[in-house]
């Protein structure tokens, strides 16, 4: 999983977005592509931007990314992510980084005209930040504990058990167990061990 890059511009109908920057991790690239991928960026950022209506989100995939846009009153926040990254976690970056230019630039960024590097840190930031999706998405994090935690569940009772112990002369020694409870679990035990075999 990976996030690749976060940009912000101002939607301006027909006409091109303004830019007020790209965050981008080009470390997976080689050393002499960086600058052709962020051109790229670039590219594809102002496309779907301009193709992202007010109010609307959408995703869009450009090769192996995909592009998370949203675009709140005019202002757009994209992600780009390769296809492993939820896109629960990506829209929710968008919207926090969306929420912290706007408190940031109190409104200015309505006015712009031209582009500009005013959020690259915060950009930056983000990219860092959010690498891993639980740090963006409350709920991608609790089925990350949940997995965890049911793996340790899986853990059989045969594995707490002393070496050489068996499950069987346990429940026959219980003195916790009715003779009706060690009938059932034998029977139970001889049911399960039938279908195994199928």
């Amino acid at each position: 999983m990976k996030l690749t890059a976060i940009a912000l511009l101002k939607w301006n109908g027909d006409k091109e977005p303004v830019l007020f920057g790209i965050g981008a991790d080009l470390s997976s690239f080689g050393f002499f592509q960086r600058g052709s991928v962020k051109e790229m960026l670039t590219f594809v950022a102002r496309t779907v931007a301009k193709r992202t209506l007010i109010g609307q989100r959408q995703t869009v995939q450009n090769e192996e990314y995909y592009c998370h846009a949203y675009n709140r009153d005019g202002l757009v926040g994209i992600a780009f992510a390769d296809k492993e990254y939820p896109a629960r976690a990506a829209f929710g970056i968008v919207i926090k980084v969306l929420d912290e230019f706007s408190d940031q630039s109190r409104e200015s960024w309505r006015t712009a005209t031209a582009d500009t590097t005013d959020a690259v840190p915060l950009l930056d930031a983000a990219v860092q930040k959010y690498q891993d999706p639980a740090q963006a998405d409350k709920l991608t994090k609790i089925q990350r504990d949940l997995d965890e935690t049911k793996v340790i569940l899986h853990k059989t009772i045969e594995s707490m058990l002393e070496r050489g112990e068996k499950l069987d002369s346990l429940v026959d020694k219980s003195s916790d167990l009715s003779m009706a409870s060690q009938m059932f679990y034998k029977q139970a035990r001889k049911t399960n061990s039938c279908c195994k075999m199928m």
